[in-house]
């Protein structure tokens, strides 16, 4: 019985500026299913690494070449057609340059402490919680239910 699975490689990154705010991408709902403010990130290419693959994707993202990125955790889950779906979660406060929009959504520093207000992409709080609880490094979606999913916290 073999154990290789088809799975899918992609990375977010929460950046800090030390005083409060966090940088986030306004995804536009017309182009993307998981709309609204989202971390930064995308899909690791082909014989990339996975730091390098976090540095690039911010960098294309945002205009910010970070530094340091530190791993935190992962979100997970099975897509419709059975392929793990895989995203390493980076955390970093070490950055040079300025932000700026893209095609792939509008980029700009928020406030942590407004994200609860704001129309946040799906499941977006919970993933917070990998990134801000020292206990948790993992977010499972173990089951697909007809709105939404199983969630476990590991």
């Amino acid at each position: 019985m073999s154990r290789a699975q088809r799975v899918i490689l992609t990375n977010m990154c929460l950046i800090e500026d030390g005083q409060g705010n966090v940088v986030m991408q306004i995804r536009d709902p017309k182009r993307y299913s998981w709309s609204g403010y989202a971390l930064p990130g995308g899909h690791i290419e082909a014989h990339e690494g996975l730091v390098e693959s976090v540095i690039r994707e911010v960098k294309e993202e945002t205009g910010l070449v970070i530094k340091n990125p530190q791993l935190v955790g992962m979100k997970h889950w099975y897509t419709k057609e059975d392929e793990r779906y895989l995203v390493f979660l980076y955390r970093t406060s070490e950055f040079e340059g300025d932000i700026h929009s893209t095609d792939e959504g509008e980029i700009k520093w928020v406030p942590r402490k407004d994200l609860p207000n704001l129309d946040l992409a799906y499941d977006m709080l919970n993933l917070l919680r990998v990134f801000e609880e020292e206990n948790l490094n993992e977010l499972f979606y173990r089951e697909r239910l007809k709105d939404d999913f199983l969630r476990e916290f590991w």
